[in-house]
């Protein structure tokens, strides 16, 4: 039996909701559990902090809620933590105001001071306390750009012939033609956030841009494969050929070797994912809801052949759930945080431990 626990749960803590879970591993065995704590309601803007809990044992249990990122009167979400190979914690982030809605940054009716804006913190103490927020929209951002966010879920720090790069996936949108307003679809378009000196500086990795309307690249999630080419797998907010897309990187980011294609092999709605690639044994992890249209079903695929191919791996169950996010808690354990509950995707934030053999 897997062992669940409800690190978050709606309308606790001072906080109306918890959306869009992270979660990381220290190099002290901590787990750290991130989420938006939404103030006022479950909407994608408002008064929104980065909060997160942490677990010493595997996450059995869960300490007290902390705030890493406050958002104060305005918006702090799309939590990106990445544990470095010095033991410092990396939490990319976006900050925006929290009266500005996604339809009307789509549509340009948000100036720019107000618009989305990428901001890094770390942590030196595994999590308990936090340094204060750096801004690097102008490395990372070009100018034009409306929607922006990143990954949701946990970032990466590459190994092999990269040097440590740290990497985080992350989607734009373009400026529209002709008497479009901005919100069709077809202007999402995806790019990664890369730094060589462990979050100190940071530049624009590769640029998916095609407004053909075929691939609509938004959330888009990333693992390191065992041959040091990057996996991408993205939402597809297009309504054919599938919901999931997919890319590699044979230059840590840098670049695709070829813009994003349909993934036929995975079925999901309209949803973030999560990826995870273990190395003992060598598999590729992918967690979303697996039903085809609603957000329910949260199953947990595997691939052993870098993406090409998935198989199911791990039924959670039939209940509504959401986004999620993929861990290696230790070597017999993996976990998954993901949205969930008896009656709607947005009850809970829920933690659950599964063991590797289930998965093989």
């Amino acid at each position: 039996m897997t062992d669940v626990t409800v690190p978050f749960r709606a309308g606790h803590e001072s906080y109306a909701c918890f959306r869009i879970p992270a979660v990381v591993c220290t190099r002290q065995g901590t787990l750290l559990a991130f989420c938006e704590g939404r103030a006022d309601s479950a909407a994608d803007h408002g008064r929104i902090d980065i909060v997160l809990k942490r677990s010493q044992d595997g996450g059995r249990t869960w300490g007290p809620l902390r705030v890493a990122a406050r958002g104060g009167q305005n918006l702090a979400g799309n939590p990106a933590p990445v544990v470095l190979d010095t033991g410092r914690i990396l939490l990319v982030h976006i900050r925006a105001a929290a009266t500005a809605t996604e339809d009307a940054i789509l549509r340009g009716r948000v100036k720019a001071a107000d618009g989305r804006r990428v901001w890094v913190q770390h942590s030196d103490d595994d999590g308990v306390t936090w340094s204060a927020p750096r801004e690097i929209t102008a490395q990372v951002r070009k100018p034009g750009w409306r929607w922006y966010a990143t990954t949701p879920g946990h970032a990466l720090q590459l190994s092999g012939g990269h040097g440590g790069r740290v990497l985080v996936p992350a989607n734009h949108t373009l400026p529209p033609t002709g008497t479009d307003t901005g919100a069709e679809p077809r202007y999402n378009s995806g790019h990664c956030l890369l730094s060589d000196d462990r979050g100190e500086s940071w530049y624009l990795g590769y640029l998916d841009e095609n407004t053909d309307g075929y691939i609509n690249v938004n959330e888009t999630t990333a693992a390191e494969l065992p041959d040091g080419r990057v996996y991408f797998n993205t939402r597809n907010d297009s309504p054919s050929p599938g919901n999931r897309a997919d890319a590699h990187s044979a230059d840590g980011g840098r670049s695709l070797v070829k813009p994003f294609r349909p993934q036929a092999g995975l079925t999901a709605p309209v949803c973030e994912g999560s990826l995870l690639q273990l190395r003992d044994p060598d598999l590729l992890l992918f967690s979303a809801p697996a039903d085809p249209a609603f957000r329910a079903l949260m199953t947990i695929r595997a691939s052993a052949d870098g993406g090409a191919t998935w198989r199911t791996a791990h039924t959670v169950d039939g209940l509504p759930a959401a986004y999620s996010d993929l861990v290696r808690v230790d070597r017999d354990t993996v976990g998954l945080l993901y949205e969930t509950g008896d009656f709607g995707a947005y009850e809970t934030i829920t933690f659950r431990r599964v063991p590797v053999d289930r998965l093989t």
